[in-house]
């Protein structure tokens, strides 16, 4: 498979039709399909270690609006930016702190999201205030079209606005039929979306609970400083992640303390049970998903047994409600927006 960068300004001849929602391996040919589709600033869904993602030229109006047109995104909801090299996220930012330097260092390529101030010529993918998201992804594929294109891509995750987040090329396809081209990496190994440290505060505030664990950041910040409230939707905000309502199943979704308090009378059937390894045996339910009692493990399958509920017909998913430590912080952080 060659890695080889495409030129800046090289034109990459339109011979192949690409028919919407088509999936195609990351070789060199898919490659330079997603290239083509990018230089023409349309989108294109690729793998990274955490979720799916719909990616855009990130310098590009046109294909930034593009990505919200197909998720139905809210205009307030801002885009991460995912770049190959710690200098192309310097290029993006006004500000590069120390601390930025430290974090990248330790954890990129990687889960973990470093907002900071944004650099004036970047004006489409930032936050409606003075920031921008950046990370780098820690995918081969996703790492491979960055080099080939040349370009920061705009990318949240390949699905349609709220509902649950992607981890395979048919998780996409299904939420996002009109896709141009989905590149398969096969399934995401993290499962749930990164971290989202924003570094434009006094104290790093985390703004998104994700995949890399707040014991791992504090190793390199100290203090890291949480968030007194929630954003409320409409308003502006620096990171995604932080509606109310995300990540939901088309299921009407109930998080619960003990399964066995539920009242399951006016409740759409069937009923589905999501539980995991050492709670409580659940009392009931058609469909039963137990997934791992450890909490890296059960992100990585978090989002795949919701879509199976989902795609099983469950007309309601009842939720073991996970430990209340912080090892849980970031699927505790997403269960209670899937049942918002």
């Amino acid at each position: 498979m060659s890695n080889r960068a495409v030129p800046p300004d090289a034109v990459v001849p339109p011979d192949a039709v690409v028919l919407p929602g088509a999936v195609v391996p990351p070789d060199a040919e898919g490659l330079r399909r997603a290239v083509q589709i990018l230089r023409a600033d349309s989108v294109v869904a690729f793998p990274t270690e955490t979720v799916y993602g719909l990616g855009a030229n990130a310098f590009s109006k046109q294909a930034i609006s593009e990505i919200y047109r197909l998720k139905n995104r809210p205009s307030w909801n801002p885009l991460i930016v995912h770049v190959a090299t710690v200098e192309a996220a310097r290029d993006l930012a006004a500000e590069w702190p120390e601390t930025a330097d430290r974090l990248a260092g330790a954890f990129w390529p990687g889960p973990l999201t470093l907002v900071v101030r944004r650099a004036p010529h970047l004006t489409g993918a930032g936050a409606d205030n003075d920031t921008i998201a950046i990370r780098i992804p820690a995918h081969p594929v996703a790492l491979r079209l960055l080099e080939a294109s040349g370009l920061p891509l705009a990318a949240p995750s390949a699905n349609r606005s709220e509902s649950i987040s992607p981890t395979t090329a048919e998780h996409v396809v299904r939420s996002l039929p009109d896709v141009p081209l989905v590149l398969d990496g096969g399934p995401c190994s993290w499962g749930i979306e990164s971290t989202v440290l924003d570094l434009t505060t006094p104290v790093p505030t985390l703004l998104r609970p994700g995949a890399l664990p707040l014991r791992a950041l504090r190793d390199v910040t100290g203090t890291i400083a949480l968030r007194d409230a929630e954003t409320v939707d409409g308003t502006a905000r620096p990171s995604p992640g932080m509606s109310r309502r995300h990540y939901a199943p088309r299921a009407k979704t109930l998080l619960l303390r003990d399964l066995s308090d539920a009242d399951r009378s006016g409740l759409p059937a069937p009923a589905a049970i999501l539980t995991y390894e050492g709670a409580p045996s659940p009392p009931y339910g058609e469909m039963v998903e137990v997934l791992s009692g450890d909490p890296r493990e059960y992100a990585a399958d978090l989002y795949a047994a919701l879509h199976r509920l989902d795609d099983a017909g469950a007309g309601s998913i009842l939720i073991q409600e996970p430990p209340r430590s912080e090892d849980w912080l970031a699927v505790r952080d997403r269960l209670f927006r899937a049942a918002a």
